[in-house]
């Protein structure tokens, strides 16, 4: 969606649907970093510092982060701001943010990291008392360097569902999106794999070739492969793919298929 702001536009849409509109473009001749796009403002989806730094580098604008729920409000429960895109600014005059150890249910001390709770202030039809928001992430009080104060809510790293456990360590897909994007002759399009094989989970990781690249496939998945272990800690097998194959989509990315089979 593009919004007029004062003659410059806005793009608003999920992450990885920014990136499909910037390979479109490129594929086209199009350079949207000539256009007069400014201000881009992405949700819907966990997303890394790392894919920011790629949509603002395609797209030349600037990459907010914004946070909503349909259950508490719908997109505006807290966005970053343009000055410092250091957390997501949420409304205390709206609502009250707790982060919760997700096991025990009981706060955590700021800046520790868990499940973010919300309760509504000012929502009267379907007021909600310290609703579960399923999503991984800390808060923090310091005041931002834009001079805002309300409580910043840090970057949402994963839902707490979303988490996969490979052989004892826990990977979210953000954590695996941050180890690609960035990486040479990569695209940032991927999907996570997870199968069952004897007793143990195997976790495989499809990307796709950068556009033109001229490098061997086999190069490339070393490299990714050894970035995931290096980063996470876990061992992966990588399928590097050719542009285009990695499923694209309109709404929100799906990045996981779970093709373990289903407990009885």
């Amino acid at each position: 969606m593009l919004l007029q702001d004062f003659g410059a536009r806005v793009l608003c849409a999920t992450p990885s649907y920014a990136l499909a509109i910037a390979e479109v473009a490129e594929k086209e001749g199009v350079d949207l970093r000539r256009s007069k796009l400014r201000i881009g403002i992405f949700g819907a989806e966990p997303w890394s510092e790392a894919m920011r730094k790629e949509i603002q580098r395609r797209l030349g604008l600037k990459a907010i982060d914004l946070y909503g729920l349909s259950e508490i409000l719908g997109p505006g429960v807290a966005c970053e701001c343009e000055e410092a895109q250091a957390g997501l600014h949420g409304w205390e005059d709206h609502f009250i943010f707790e982060v919760i150890d997700p096991e025990s249910g009981k706060p955590v001390a700021e800046g520790a990291q868990g499940e973010l709770v919300i309760t509504t202030l000012t929502k009267e039809a379907l007021p909600m008392l310290r609703y579960r928001t399923r999503d991984v992430t800390r808060l923090s009080t310091e005041r931002c360097a834009c001079g805002r104060s309300h409580v910043r809510i840090k970057r949402i790293t994963g839902r707490n569902d979303d988490m996969l456990i490979i052989r004892g360590v826990n990977v979210y897909p953000s954590q695996v999106e941050a180890a690609l994007v960035g990486v040479p002759d990569v695209a940032p399009h991927y999907q996570l794999v997870v199968e069952r094989k004897g007793a143990m989970d195997h976790l495989t990781v499809e990307v796709e070739i950068a556009p033109g690249s001229a490098a061997a496939h086999p190069m490339v998945a070393q490299s990714v492969k050894h970035n995931i272990k290096s980063l996470i800690g876990v061992t992966a097998e990588v399928i590097v793919k050719q542009p285009g194959e990695v499923p694209r989509s309109m709404g929100k990315a799906v990045r996981v298929r779970d093709l373990r089979p289903r407990q009885p």
